[in-house]
């Protein structure tokens, strides 16, 4: 009995520091299943793999920047994405222009870490 007691303490701390660490930058269940299908359709691969691979992506993402931070850099390189003046005002905006990059290299850092290969 003496030696369950230490090991239920840690199992405990073990499951309430795994807790922590997934409620400090949790994602709404609607935005990563949104990131896994727009990333599952734009990489191709098996389909359960590629499920894996991005869902993988996106924890590593979420362990790097918080939610509020992550709408905000997405929202940004989505919007860009317009066609004409609109996109153009925002392709321009140099103030912009960190958020899209540091976007872009969390995004391919997480990618390579979860071994996705852009197409």
């Amino acid at each position: 009995m003496t030696k369950s007691l230490p090991l239920a303490s840690a199992a405990a701390c073990m499951l309430l520091s795994a807790a922590t660490m997934a409620a400090a930058n949790d994602f709404p269940t609607a935005e990563r299943v949104l990131y896994v299908q727009d990333c599952v359709k734009n990489n191709p691969g098996p389909h359960y793999e590629m499920i894996n691979k991005c869902s993988c992506a996106l924890d590593a993402l979420a362990r790097e920047v918080k939610y509020d931070d992550y709408v905000t850099m997405t929202t940004i390189v989505n919007a860009m994405s317009i066609g004409g003046e609109r996109g153009n005002n925002l392709r321009d905006n140099e103030p912009l222009k960190p958020q899209v990059k540091r976007y872009r290299d969390l995004q391919a850092q997480a990618y390579k870490s979860c071994f996705i290969t852009p197409k």
